[in-house]
This record gives structure tokens, sequence and C-alpha cells, in this order.
């Protein structure tokens, strides 16, 4: 496909998407949710795809959430739609089979840190600005931010975030847990390609299930998250990759795996 606001680059088994609206610091109208939607779909089908990095185009911002020229004078009915659309782009990222690395500078404000809360891994500067500053205009964040954060990181932290609107620092994002890393900038874009690289030599379906088993345990009760775990684990016993992974084991070489 042809893209207008992002940009989309396989290299070795990663998937690159770009937020491309650098003059607006990366802030996402309704068509790139569409469109990054659109490439999440096309990583979903492309059995060459291991792992997804997101990032932002420019110096200056991941993204700075949603593009407030397109809410002024909405309606709730008209909000409910476009929120939706939000919902939709987050769950997209969540139930992809592949894991994805947020890889943030700069600005990652309001749907910016909601979309980071969706991914697998999230890597960032130092210097970037985390934040949920909805309250500051009169409104909350709309695509389960107080959700995923509370979840994530208990109530106080998640109403200190969202009920004072203040930046978080990439260093501050690391000791909260909003963020997995935090390194200098420069040094921010290595980082990401050594996690990717990493991630894409391991078993994709081992990873799909990891994945699922965290999303699915952080939600379900004690006996069915560990019955789901249970079943995951069981079904890759008849995947070639775990007789490969194990042959390899055995024989003191590294395993090829494929999906399979």
């Amino acid at each position: 496909m042809t893209y207008e606001t992002i940009l989309y680059e396989v290299r070795d088994a990663v998937a690159h998407i770009t937020l491309n609206r650098p003059k607006k610091l990366n802030a996402m109208n309704a068509l790139c949710i569409a469109e990054m939607r659109a490439a999440l779909a096309e990583i979903g089908g492309d059995d060459g795809v291991r792992v997804v990095v997101l990032r932002g185009a420019g110096e200056r911002a991941f993204t700075a959430g949603a593009d407030i020229t397109e809410l002024v004078g909405k309606t709730p009915a008209d909000m409910e739609g476009y929120n939706r659309q939000w919902l939709g782009l987050f769950d997209d990222i969540e139930s992809l089979p592949k894991p994805v690395i947020a890889s943030v500078h700069g600005y990652a404000t309001g749907g910016g840190t909601e979309m980071s809360l969706a991914c697998d891994f999230v890597l960032c500067a130092e210097d970037c600005r985390f934040g949920l500053s909805e309250i500051n205009i009169g409104v909350i964040p709309g695509a389960g931010a107080a959700v995923r954060l509370t979840r994530w990181m208990g109530r106080l932290k998640a109403k200190e975030i969202l009920m004072l609107g203040e930046f978080v620092s990439g260093l501050e994002a690391v000791q909260c847990g909003l963020a997995n890393r935090a390194v200098p900038r420069l040094a921010l874009a290595g980082l990401t390609a050594e996690w990717a690289a990493k991630l894409a030599k391991k078993a994709p379906l081992a990873l799909a299930a990891a994945k699922s088993c965290v999303n699915v345990g952080a939600e379900a009760d004690m006996p069915a998250a560990l019955e789901y775990e249970l079943r995951e684990f069981l079904a890759l016993f008849d995947s070639e990759d775990q007789k490969e992974g194990m042959n390899a084991f055995l024989e003191k070489r590294a395993a090829k795996f494929t999906g399979k």
C-alpha cells in the first residue's frame, strides 16, 4: 500500500512503522489511525515479519497524540466513532501475535503515551516526555489509558499521571513501569535495533504464546490464567519450532525457527 501519514518498511524480518507528520509533532489524525491499522493488518498476514517497531519521524516527537484540530466542536456522538478507532488501533497492537516495540523520543504525550501502553516493549530516550495532559484541556484520555495505567501501575500512580497532567521523563518512566529502558537519545536507535534483532531470532509461535499468556493472565482469575498458559504450552509441542529448538539445544547449535 501507499501511505500518506506513515512510513512502512520491512528490513531483516522487522517491520518499521514511522509516524510521519513531523511538522505537527506526529499528531495522529483519523487518516493516520486508519493507515496504522492497515499496516498492522498487513503485518499480521506477513510471515516474513517477526517484530514491529513503532517510532516517530523528525527530532521532536514520537507522537503528541491526537490531532486536536480535528476535535474542536465535536459532539459526544461524533467522538464515540472517532475514539472507537483509537480503541481498535490499540487492540490491534495488543492482539498482534508478534512483539511490538515502541521506540520513543521527544514528546509522547496523550495518545502517544496511550499507544506505548498497548505495546509489548517501550524503549525511550532519557529526555523524552510521556504524559497524559488531557486534564489540562478539560477532558480525560478516552482510549483506555486510565484502565491500563491502573492495572499496570496501581491506583496512586495512575491518578497522579492522569489528574496532574504533568510530563514524565524517560528515566522516570522506567522507574514507574512505563518503559523498559531509557538511554541517551543518540543511543536509542541502536538499542531498538538490538532488541528487535534479538526478538526476530526467537521462535515466532512461542513469542505469540508468551505475549498472549501475559495479556490474558493480567486480566483473568488465577485458575483460568493458569489453564490458558498450559494450553498454549501444550500447543507448542505440536510445532516444528519446538522440535527444532530442543534438537538444536541438544546438538549445541543455534536454532533456526520458521514459525511452523
